[in-house]
């Protein structure tokens, strides 16, 4: 259960806060500024080449449009905040493993998006109630953007999925992917989350949002009429 900690309005609001509720903002800044950048740079920009019609690749740069502003939005936050421009470079900063992923194939990109932008979906939803103001409203602009993205990504699955052929190249996506998925939500125990819990930045548990996103992707993919087996992975 998430901590009722009271609202703080803006960054110049922390210097009223105890030092840890900053140190905790940041960490969350950086993550998110770091790897929306990773994920447009290895994934979605990529993507417009791979698209196979002028209107798939319309979306595709519409998508790696929106995944670069998700970076621009949490950089100029960083910023706000003092955070060195080295700790936001994935040059410096390692980007989560779920962007890892060898991306090669369009059906390989249709199936990062319907599952990895549905976990990313379920971090923004905690975004939307945390006690930051400043990052409550980043979420509040991000959110049906990465819906747009996890609903893209099902869509064309189905698409593919109406031949045999096309079937078969989504099914052994999301088996190859699969094991990339469990660790995106962190480690069971965190103490990086139980902070985050405390300060009202975070409702759940890495464990409640794994299972929740296990859920939901089960329920997405069962819905083309595929399999999805997924083994907890490391941490992130």
């Amino acid at each position: 259960m998430a901590s009722a900690y009271h609202e703080v309005k803006s960054v110049g609001d922390l210097a009223n806060e105890p030092q840890g509720y900053k140190e905790a903002i940041c960490k969350i800044v950086i993550s998110h500024t770091v790897n929306e950048l990773y994920g447009a740079q290895v994934f979605d920009e990529p993507a417009i080449k791979l698209a196979p019609t002028p209107y798939a690749k319309w979306l595709s740069c519409r998508i790696a449009m929106e995944e670069y502003h998700h970076h621009v939005r949490f950089k100029s936050l960083a910023d706000e905040l003092g955070i060195p421009a080295e700790a936001t470079d994935p040059e410096f900063k390692r980007p989560l493993s779920i962007f890892g992923f060898p991306l090669k194939t369009w059906p390989e990109f249709c199936v990062i998006k319907m599952l990895a932008d549905l976990a990313e979906v379920l971090q923004v939803e905690d975004l939307l109630h945390c006690s930051f103001v400043p990052l409550r409203n980043i979420g509040r602009i991000t959110m049906p953007e990465e819906k747009f993205h996890a609903q893209f990504g099902k869509d064309f699955c189905g698409e593919l999925c109406k031949t045999d052929s096309g079937r078969s190249e989504v099914q052994q996506a999301i088996d190859d992917y699969a094991q990339y998925l469990p660790s995106f939500f962190g480690a069971a125990g965190s103490k990086n989350n139980e902070t985050y819990r405390h300060f009202g930045l975070k409702e759940r548990t890495n464990e409640q949002m794994r299972q929740d996103f296990l859920n939901r992707a089960q329920a997405v993919v069962e819905s083309l009429g595929l399999r999805l087996s997924l083994v907890e992975g490391a941490q992130a």
